[in-house]
Protein backbone atom coordinates (compact mmCIF):
# COMPACT_ATOMS: atom_id res chain seq x y z
CA UNK A 1 0.00 0.00 0.00
CA UNK A 2 1.39 3.36 -1.02
CA UNK A 3 0.36 6.13 1.38
CA UNK A 4 -1.69 8.14 1.64
CA UNK A 5 -4.58 5.69 1.89
CA UNK A 6 -7.98 6.75 3.24
CA UNK A 7 -10.86 4.69 4.66
CA UNK A 8 -13.87 5.18 6.94
CA UNK A 9 -13.56 2.30 9.37
CA UNK A 10 -11.07 -0.19 7.97
CA UNK A 11 -12.88 -3.02 9.76
CA UNK A 12 -15.27 -3.63 6.83
CA UNK A 13 -12.49 -4.19 4.28
CA UNK A 14 -11.57 -7.80 3.52
CA UNK A 15 -8.38 -8.16 1.50
CA UNK A 16 -7.05 -11.26 -0.21
CA UNK A 17 -3.38 -12.11 -0.55
CA UNK A 18 -1.04 -9.45 -2.01
CA UNK A 19 -3.60 -6.74 -2.82
CA UNK A 20 -1.93 -3.46 -3.83
CA UNK A 21 -3.24 0.10 -3.53
CA UNK A 22 -1.27 2.90 -5.20
CA UNK A 23 -1.18 6.52 -3.91
CA UNK A 24 -4.36 8.38 -2.82
CA UNK A 25 -6.85 5.50 -2.86
CA UNK A 26 -10.10 5.90 -0.90
CA UNK A 27 -12.26 3.07 0.49
CA UNK A 28 -15.41 4.28 2.27
CA UNK A 29 -16.31 1.06 4.05
CA UNK A 30 -19.69 1.80 5.63
CA UNK A 31 -20.59 -1.65 4.22
CA UNK A 32 -18.33 -4.60 3.42
CA UNK A 33 -15.73 -4.29 0.67
CA UNK A 34 -14.30 -7.66 -0.37
CA UNK A 35 -11.21 -7.76 -2.60
CA UNK A 36 -9.69 -10.99 -3.94
CA UNK A 37 -6.07 -12.10 -4.19
CA UNK A 38 -3.48 -10.29 -6.33
CA UNK A 39 -5.78 -7.38 -7.20
CA UNK A 40 -4.09 -4.07 -8.10
CA UNK A 41 -5.41 -0.51 -7.83
CA UNK A 42 -3.89 2.44 -9.65
CA UNK A 43 -3.56 5.86 -8.00
CA UNK A 44 -6.63 7.75 -6.78
CA UNK A 45 -9.10 4.86 -7.11
CA UNK A 46 -12.30 5.38 -5.10
CA UNK A 47 -14.44 2.60 -3.64
CA UNK A 48 -17.40 4.23 -1.81
CA UNK A 49 -20.11 2.06 -0.25
CA UNK A 50 -22.28 4.85 1.29
CA UNK A 51 -25.56 5.81 -0.33
CA UNK A 52 -28.09 8.46 0.61
CA UNK A 53 -31.87 8.67 0.25
CA UNK A 54 -33.16 10.74 -2.65
CA UNK A 55 -35.65 12.45 -0.35
CA UNK A 56 -34.00 15.56 1.16
CA UNK A 57 -35.74 15.19 4.52
CA UNK A 58 -34.61 11.58 4.86
CA UNK A 59 -31.02 12.55 3.96
CA UNK A 60 -30.92 14.68 7.09
CA UNK A 61 -31.69 11.62 9.21
CA UNK A 62 -30.10 8.55 7.67
CA UNK A 63 -27.22 7.17 5.70
CA UNK A 64 -26.94 3.63 4.40
CA UNK A 65 -24.73 1.70 2.08
CA UNK A 66 -24.37 -1.30 -0.19
CA UNK A 67 -21.41 -3.71 -0.40
CA UNK A 68 -18.81 -3.93 -3.17
CA UNK A 69 -17.05 -7.12 -4.26
CA UNK A 70 -13.96 -7.31 -6.46
CA UNK A 71 -12.54 -10.66 -7.58
CA UNK A 72 -8.97 -11.94 -7.75
CA UNK A 73 -6.33 -10.82 -10.28
CA UNK A 74 -8.27 -7.64 -11.12
CA UNK A 75 -6.42 -4.53 -12.28
CA UNK A 76 -8.21 -1.21 -11.71
CA UNK A 77 -6.75 1.77 -13.56
CA UNK A 78 -6.02 5.11 -11.91
CA UNK A 79 -8.86 7.42 -10.83
CA UNK A 80 -11.54 4.77 -11.44
CA UNK A 81 -14.63 4.90 -9.20
CA UNK A 82 -16.39 1.66 -8.23
CA UNK A 83 -19.91 2.45 -7.02
CA UNK A 84 -21.97 0.62 -4.36
CA UNK A 85 -23.57 -2.78 -5.15
CA UNK A 86 -21.04 -3.50 -7.92
CA UNK A 87 -19.30 -6.85 -8.41
CA UNK A 88 -16.22 -7.10 -10.60
CA UNK A 89 -15.29 -10.60 -11.74
CA UNK A 90 -11.84 -12.12 -11.42
CA UNK A 91 -9.19 -11.33 -14.06
CA UNK A 92 -11.07 -8.22 -15.24
CA UNK A 93 -9.25 -5.04 -16.27
CA UNK A 94 -10.91 -1.69 -15.55
CA UNK A 95 -9.72 1.30 -17.58
CA UNK A 96 -8.45 4.52 -16.04
CA UNK A 97 -11.07 7.07 -14.95
CA UNK A 98 -13.90 4.58 -15.49
CA UNK A 99 -17.04 4.87 -13.40
CA UNK A 100 -18.19 1.34 -12.62
CA UNK A 101 -21.93 1.52 -11.93
CA UNK A 102 -22.92 -2.07 -12.81
CA UNK A 103 -21.45 -5.54 -12.51
CA UNK A 104 -18.49 -6.44 -14.72
CA UNK A 105 -18.01 -10.14 -15.62
CA UNK A 106 -14.74 -11.99 -15.20
CA UNK A 107 -12.02 -12.00 -17.83
CA UNK A 108 -12.95 -8.81 -19.68
CA UNK A 109 -11.54 -5.35 -20.34
CA UNK A 110 -14.10 -2.69 -19.39
CA UNK A 111 -13.80 1.09 -19.52
CA UNK A 112 -15.68 4.37 -19.79
CA UNK A 113 -18.36 6.43 -18.12
CA UNK A 114 -20.43 4.46 -17.55
CA UNK A 115 -17.99 1.54 -17.56
CA UNK A 116 -18.90 -1.06 -20.19
CA UNK A 117 -17.30 -4.23 -21.44
CA UNK A 118 -15.02 -3.44 -24.39
CA UNK A 119 -13.84 -6.97 -25.12
CA UNK A 120 -12.94 -10.31 -23.62
CA UNK A 121 -9.34 -10.89 -22.59
CA UNK A 122 -7.77 -13.71 -24.56
CA UNK A 123 -5.17 -15.74 -22.71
Amino acid sequence: MQPPFFCDYGSNIELGERVFFNFNCVVLDVCPVKIGDFTLFGPAVQIPTPMHPWNAEQRRKEEFGKPIEIGSDVWVGGAAIILPVVRIGSRALIGEESIVARDIPQGVFAAGNPCRVVREIAE
